[in-house]
Protein backbone atom coordinates (compact mmCIF):
# COMPACT_ATOMS: atom_id res chain seq x y z
CA UNK A 1 0.00 0.00 0.00
CA UNK A 2 1.13 3.50 -1.09
CA UNK A 3 1.33 6.06 1.59
CA UNK A 4 2.56 10.15 1.07
CA UNK A 5 4.68 10.88 4.64
CA UNK A 6 3.73 14.44 5.85
CA UNK A 7 6.44 16.32 8.23
CA UNK A 8 4.08 18.95 9.32
CA UNK A 9 6.14 21.24 11.37
CA UNK A 10 5.30 24.72 13.72
CA UNK A 11 7.41 27.60 12.97
CA UNK A 12 10.03 29.08 15.51
CA UNK A 13 9.37 31.66 18.18
CA UNK A 14 8.34 34.54 17.33
CA UNK A 15 9.05 38.35 18.38
CA UNK A 16 6.91 39.35 20.52
CA UNK A 17 7.04 40.24 24.42
CA UNK A 18 7.17 36.98 25.63
CA UNK A 19 3.10 37.26 26.36
CA UNK A 20 0.91 34.35 24.88
CA UNK A 21 -0.32 36.58 21.57
CA UNK A 22 -2.60 36.09 18.67
CA UNK A 23 -0.81 37.11 15.49
CA UNK A 24 -3.11 35.44 13.09
CA UNK A 25 -2.42 36.96 10.15
CA UNK A 26 0.29 39.55 10.91
CA UNK A 27 3.56 38.90 9.38
CA UNK A 28 5.80 38.58 12.58
CA UNK A 29 9.31 37.36 12.16
CA UNK A 30 11.41 34.38 14.28
CA UNK A 31 13.33 35.31 16.98
CA UNK A 32 17.56 33.89 17.23
CA UNK A 33 16.13 31.08 19.05
CA UNK A 34 13.29 30.61 16.77
CA UNK A 35 15.62 30.51 13.82
CA UNK A 36 17.76 27.92 15.73
CA UNK A 37 14.67 25.72 16.48
CA UNK A 38 14.68 25.51 12.60
CA UNK A 39 18.11 24.69 12.56
CA UNK A 40 17.44 21.57 14.54
CA UNK A 41 14.62 20.61 12.61
CA UNK A 42 16.20 21.06 9.79
CA UNK A 43 19.03 18.53 11.44
CA UNK A 44 16.14 16.01 11.75
CA UNK A 45 15.14 15.80 8.32
CA UNK A 46 18.07 16.38 6.50
CA UNK A 47 18.79 12.74 5.58
CA UNK A 48 15.10 12.21 4.20
CA UNK A 49 14.22 12.26 0.89
CA UNK A 50 11.44 15.42 0.47
CA UNK A 51 9.76 15.63 -2.34
CA UNK A 52 8.66 19.18 -2.09
CA UNK A 53 8.73 21.60 1.30
CA UNK A 54 5.35 23.57 1.60
CA UNK A 55 4.86 26.68 3.93
CA UNK A 56 2.20 29.54 4.34
CA UNK A 57 2.77 32.93 3.08
CA UNK A 58 3.84 34.78 6.33
CA UNK A 59 7.74 34.99 7.10
CA UNK A 60 7.46 33.20 10.09
CA UNK A 61 6.88 29.59 8.07
CA UNK A 62 8.89 30.95 4.64
CA UNK A 63 12.30 31.26 7.22
CA UNK A 64 11.78 27.62 8.36
CA UNK A 65 11.17 26.61 5.27
CA UNK A 66 14.35 27.87 4.01
CA UNK A 67 16.62 26.85 6.29
CA UNK A 68 15.11 23.34 6.21
CA UNK A 69 15.25 23.57 2.06
CA UNK A 70 19.31 24.07 2.87
CA UNK A 71 20.04 20.45 3.09
CA UNK A 72 17.53 19.08 0.18
CA UNK A 73 17.56 20.16 -3.21
CA UNK A 74 13.45 19.87 -2.85
CA UNK A 75 11.45 22.35 -4.66
CA UNK A 76 10.27 25.13 -1.71
CA UNK A 77 6.27 26.12 -2.60
CA UNK A 78 4.88 29.01 -1.05
CA UNK A 79 0.56 28.32 -0.19
CA UNK A 80 -1.22 31.65 1.49
CA UNK A 81 -4.18 28.65 2.43
CA UNK A 82 -2.10 27.37 5.12
CA UNK A 83 -2.17 30.86 6.73
CA UNK A 84 -2.47 30.84 10.63
CA UNK A 85 -5.80 31.43 11.66
CA UNK A 86 -7.40 34.85 10.81
CA UNK A 87 -8.85 36.33 14.27
CA UNK A 88 -9.63 39.99 12.88
CA UNK A 89 -9.64 42.63 15.80
CA UNK A 90 -8.01 40.25 18.04
CA UNK A 91 -4.61 40.13 15.69
CA UNK A 92 -1.77 41.40 18.17
CA UNK A 93 -3.55 40.97 21.65
CA UNK A 94 -2.09 39.42 24.26
CA UNK A 95 -5.23 36.41 25.95
CA UNK A 96 -5.74 39.33 28.70
CA UNK A 97 -6.04 42.00 26.81
CA UNK A 98 -8.65 40.14 24.65
CA UNK A 99 -10.51 39.39 27.76
CA UNK A 100 -10.68 42.72 29.01
CA UNK A 101 -11.79 44.57 25.50
CA UNK A 102 -13.86 41.59 24.41
CA UNK A 103 -15.47 39.91 27.47
CA UNK A 104 -18.63 39.14 25.94
CA UNK A 105 -16.96 38.03 22.60
CA UNK A 106 -14.37 36.07 24.78
CA UNK A 107 -17.26 33.95 26.60
CA UNK A 108 -18.95 33.22 23.59
CA UNK A 109 -15.63 32.14 22.18
CA UNK A 110 -15.03 29.65 25.09
CA UNK A 111 -18.71 28.66 24.65
CA UNK A 112 -18.44 27.29 21.28
CA UNK A 113 -14.75 27.14 19.84
CA UNK A 114 -15.88 25.68 16.56
CA UNK A 115 -18.48 27.75 15.23
CA UNK A 116 -16.99 31.41 16.86
CA UNK A 117 -15.87 34.06 14.94
CA UNK A 118 -13.91 36.65 16.31
CA UNK A 119 -14.62 40.50 14.56
CA UNK A 120 -13.54 40.30 11.14
CA UNK A 121 -12.02 36.45 11.92
CA UNK A 122 -12.72 33.34 10.87
CA UNK A 123 -14.13 30.38 12.63
CA UNK A 124 -12.25 27.62 13.33
CA UNK A 125 -14.75 25.49 10.92
CA UNK A 126 -13.71 28.26 8.17
CA UNK A 127 -9.91 27.12 8.93
CA UNK A 128 -10.89 23.41 8.47
CA UNK A 129 -12.38 24.10 5.11
CA UNK A 130 -9.80 26.51 3.84
CA UNK A 131 -6.91 24.48 5.04
CA UNK A 132 -8.18 20.18 4.70
CA UNK A 133 -8.77 20.34 1.01
CA UNK A 134 -5.44 21.85 0.10
CA UNK A 135 -3.83 19.34 2.18
CA UNK A 136 -5.64 16.37 0.51
CA UNK A 137 -4.06 18.13 -2.56
CA UNK A 138 -0.66 18.05 -2.09
CA UNK A 139 -1.40 14.28 -0.34
CA UNK A 140 -2.92 13.04 -3.52
CA UNK A 141 0.05 15.12 -5.48
CA UNK A 142 2.35 13.23 -3.61
CA UNK A 143 1.58 9.66 -2.71
CA UNK A 144 4.45 7.58 -2.53
CA UNK A 145 6.37 10.57 -1.37
CA UNK A 146 7.75 12.55 1.60
CA UNK A 147 7.08 16.31 2.05
CA UNK A 148 7.34 19.17 4.70
CA UNK A 149 4.25 21.30 5.41
CA UNK A 150 5.64 24.37 7.53
CA UNK A 151 2.92 25.99 8.91
CA UNK A 152 1.67 27.14 12.51
CA UNK A 153 -0.11 25.93 15.59
CA UNK A 154 -3.65 26.53 14.94
CA UNK A 155 -3.43 24.71 10.90
CA UNK A 156 -1.33 22.02 12.69
CA UNK A 157 -4.47 21.13 15.27
CA UNK A 158 -6.61 21.04 12.07
CA UNK A 159 -4.37 18.63 10.38
CA UNK A 160 -4.00 16.80 13.24
CA UNK A 161 -7.46 16.45 14.75
CA UNK A 162 -8.42 15.39 10.81
CA UNK A 163 -6.09 13.13 10.81
CA UNK A 164 -6.93 11.27 14.46
CA UNK A 165 -10.60 11.71 13.60
CA UNK A 166 -11.19 13.86 16.70
CA UNK A 167 -14.02 16.65 16.94
CA UNK A 168 -12.27 19.93 16.26
CA UNK A 169 -13.76 21.42 19.67
CA UNK A 170 -10.77 18.99 21.15
CA UNK A 171 -7.83 20.86 19.08
CA UNK A 172 -6.56 22.58 22.38
CA UNK A 173 -5.91 19.28 23.67
CA UNK A 174 -2.85 18.96 21.23
CA UNK A 175 -0.29 20.78 21.87
CA UNK A 176 2.49 22.27 19.34
CA UNK A 177 5.25 23.84 20.24
CA UNK A 178 7.55 26.07 18.56
CA UNK A 179 9.65 24.22 16.26
CA UNK A 180 7.72 20.56 16.68
CA UNK A 181 7.59 17.96 14.33
CA UNK A 182 4.65 15.91 13.57
CA UNK A 183 4.71 13.36 11.18
CA UNK A 184 1.92 11.71 9.73
CA UNK A 185 1.35 8.61 6.91
CA UNK A 186 -1.99 9.22 4.55
CA UNK A 187 -2.29 5.97 2.76
CA UNK A 188 -3.86 5.63 -0.30
CA UNK A 189 -7.16 3.97 0.85
CA UNK A 190 -7.49 7.18 3.00
CA UNK A 191 -6.48 5.54 6.44
CA UNK A 192 -3.93 8.28 8.27
CA UNK A 193 -1.55 7.34 10.71
CA UNK A 194 -0.07 10.16 13.43
CA UNK A 195 4.10 8.70 13.52
CA UNK A 196 4.99 11.68 16.06
CA UNK A 197 2.99 13.97 17.84
CA UNK A 198 4.81 17.21 18.95
CA UNK A 199 8.22 15.69 18.73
Amino acid sequence: MKYTRLYLCRHGEVVGDGRRRYNGHRDVDITENGVGQMRKLGERLKEEALAAIYSSDLIRTIKGAEIIGEHHSAPRHVRPEFRERNVGAWEGMAFEEIQEAYPEEWSAWLGDIVHFRPPDGESLLEVSARVLPNLKELVDKHMGEEIVLLAHGGVNRVILSDAMQLDLKHVFRIEQHFGSLNIIDYYDDGMSVVKLLNG
